[in-house]
């Protein structure tokens, strides 16, 4: 019997940064933080905590090195995610950002309806006066783990079945 693949993937946002925990394309938990966003310290501490409480196999990032519509102080958490599962001797697998959909709002509402323990948080497009939802940050992390997977297409969106090799 083959050992059940755990990804960890996490994604960070102005404010906040959070995670997606999948075992064998299987969501089985999600967190978010803003204390964790707050300084690069912390976001190390809590993916730290994060790591040592799921026992990932992988842990997944945002490729930052490439083009990225992130902010200085949000590349910096992203960095310091990737130098802690660097250090605690685990496969860090960085990811491009990238999508099928029009936004992320349609992208979340397609992976809402593929995981629909997430249906909830699934967020509503904000009027432009209003603030990004603090819950993309789920809908981040998971559009990585699945990219780091190999279920996504880049024209067509999510695929049904994941395939971890």
């Amino acid at each position: 019997m083959a050992a059940k693949v755990r990804v960890l993937a996490v994604a960070a946002a102005t404010g906040r940064i959070g995670y997606v925990f999948l075992v064998d394309g299987e969501l089985r938990d999600w967190q978010l933080s803003k204390k964790a966003a707050t300084s690069v310290e912390l976001a190390s501490a809590y993916a730290d905590n994060w790591i040592t409480t799921l026992h990932p196999d992988v842990v997944v990032t945002e490729d930052i090195r490439k083009r990225s519509s992130k902010g200085r102080k949000t590349r910096a958490l992203i960095a310091s995610v990737s130098e802690i599962t660097t250090k605690m001797d685990l496969l860090d697998v960085k990811v491009p950002r990238s999508s099928a959909y029009a936004n992320k709002y349609e992208e979340a509402d397609a992976l809402g309806k593929r995981f629909p323990e997430l249906a909830a948080w699934v967020p509503k497009k904000p009027k432009v006066w209003e603030t990004e939802p603090k819950n993309t940050v789920y809908f981040e992390a998971l559009a990585l783990a699945l990219q780091a997977m190999g279920n996504y297409d880049t024209a067509h969106g999510f695929q049904q079945s994941v395939m971890v090799e």
